[in-house]
């Protein structure tokens, strides 16, 4: 059926088709074995080839969603030549590896199971030495998998710091500055730790721009924040009352230039260091074109690095798809326009939900009554915000549908409550974790 024909119940389901084709060329075992290759002589990762026999020992380790999945591609590649590895993921997110240990953790705040697996690692990397290869792997979730604190900060520190960074609207980068200035591992103190090992760092990105000091807090990657950026974190968001007592001593102590920054770029603790991106947004929405184009729409990437307010960035979105109707501008229908990236939730109800549930309730509303037009808004990881969620999806009746049934779906919007507006009706999307993490995605359809 050519899609200009198509309704809108069989527009959902190519919508679902263009996603799950997305989410699947970036998964985790997929994109290691897609990088890298092993002879009987060297392990290849990308353009870069390791000698075999020059090292004693070969160690894995990492963290993130999608490591216990990037770990078993390793182990099905190299397993033989492995001495020892430890991985942490997220609780749910871990699979069956033969050699490697893995640990499952609290992840957006951190827990003592995290706390003993990254002590695990630090182990790991300290042990190793220059006649030895570390193979890290790192995706997104991996700075709340990896929290091991700097004396003589504690996990609750750290715990009560990261809750308040979340609930004062911090963006990631702030975040994650932080972090990397109360870590024994972040802002290249991993690496710092390796040293002289060699070390090949493999990472799925869930940051825009894909950033590597960014991914995970750059365990491995020089740091060029300092405590100073710090110190305007803390002030642009009035949090030195907030903050504990212990880590805003820590602050202002590395601001005095009392504490040891983290290693900047071009300390030597780098040189024998690759990091390598070897899945992204960017990647996620070249498969989902192709699919796309596969099921007949005309389409577009609009962009992997869409964030912002979620109800604007779905205002925006939804405007596209009535301008294409309309114009067809900036593509004739049957149309499909791909975005990506993170946008952020400004919480003022007191329901439950996540920014793709809110996006494509958002949606759901400005394009009541518009003639076929279908959107899907999900997370790669499988989770939205704290639910059980991807997201949803959503079309031009589904807001009339629920006003008819006795359902209100603006209030839903304004209690920041599209969980349970798409549970109680239908288009929530469920998918468990998926074995990757590269931000959102947004599909538009326009029949």
């Amino acid at each position: 059926m050519h899609s200009a024909t198509k309704d809108p119940a069989v527009m959902r389901q190519d919508a679902a088709s263009i996603f799950n084709s997305a989410v699947r060329s970036v998964h985790g075992e997929t994109v290691v074995k897609r990088f890298c290759r092993i002879d009987p002589h060297f392990f290849h990762a990308g353009n870069a080839s390791f000698k075999l026999s020059r090292y004693e020992n070969i160690y894995v380790i990492g963290a993130g969603k999608a490591s216990a999945h990037m770990a078993k591609a390793i182990e099905d590649l190299m397993l033989d030549h492995i001495r020892e590895g430890k991985m942490i993921v997220k609780y749910g997110h871990g699979v069956l590896l033969k050699k490697i240990r893995l640990r499952e953790a609290g992840h957006p705040i951190p827990d003592k199971n995290g706390w003993l697996g990254a002590r695990h690692i630090v182990n790991i990397a300290e042990k190793a030495g220059k006649n030895d290869l570390i193979i890290c792997l790192m995706s997104g979730g991996g700075s709340a998998l990896l929290p091991l604190p700097v004396e003589p900060l504690t996990l609750e520190d750290k715990q009560k710091t990261i809750n308040i960074l979340l609930a004062c609207g911090a963006s990631i980068d702030e975040i994650n500055t932080l972090r990397k200035h109360m870590s024994m591992i972040k802002g290249g103190r991993l690496a710092q730790k390796a040293h002289p090992a060699t070390m090949v760092t493999l990472i799925i990105s869930d940051v825009p721009g894909d950033r590597l000091e960014i991914i995970a807090s750059g365990p491995t990657v020089a740091d060029p924040s300092a405590f100073k950026d710090c110190m305007e974190i803390i002030a642009k968001y009035q949090l030195a009352k907030q903050l504990p007592a212990g880590v805003m001593e820590y602050m202002r102590s590395g601001h005095a230039g009392n504490i040891e920054e983290t290693p900047k770029p071009g300390n030597r603790v780098f040189s024998a260091v690759s990091n390598f991106i070897i899945g992204s947004n960017a990647d996620a929405l070249s498969a989902a074109k192709r699919c796309a184009e596969s099921l007949g729409y005309h389409t577009m990437i609009l962009s992997s690095m869409i964030c912002g307010n979620t109800r604007d960035a779905a205002l925006f979105h939804a405007s596209i798809a009535k301008e294409i109707r309309k114009t067809a501008n900036p593509l004739p229908p049957p149309a499909c326009i791909l975005s990506g990236g993170e946008t952020t939730v400004k919480v003022t109800g007191s329901g439950l939900g996540g920014r793709n549930q809110e996006f494509a309730l958002a949606t759901a509303i400005d394009i009541q009554g518009q003639d076929r037009m279908v959107v899907l808004c999900a997370g790669t990881d499988g989770t939205d915000g704290p639910t059980d969620a991807a997201g949803a999806v959503v079309d031009s009746m589904t807001a009339p549908d629920s006003i008819s049934a006795g359902s209100d779906p603006a209030s839903f919007l304004n209690n920041n409550d599209s969980y349970h507006f798409f549970k109680n009706t239908t288009g929530q999307i469920i998918t468990g974790p998926t074995g990757t993490n590269v931000m959102d995605l947004r599909i538009v359809l326009v029949g």
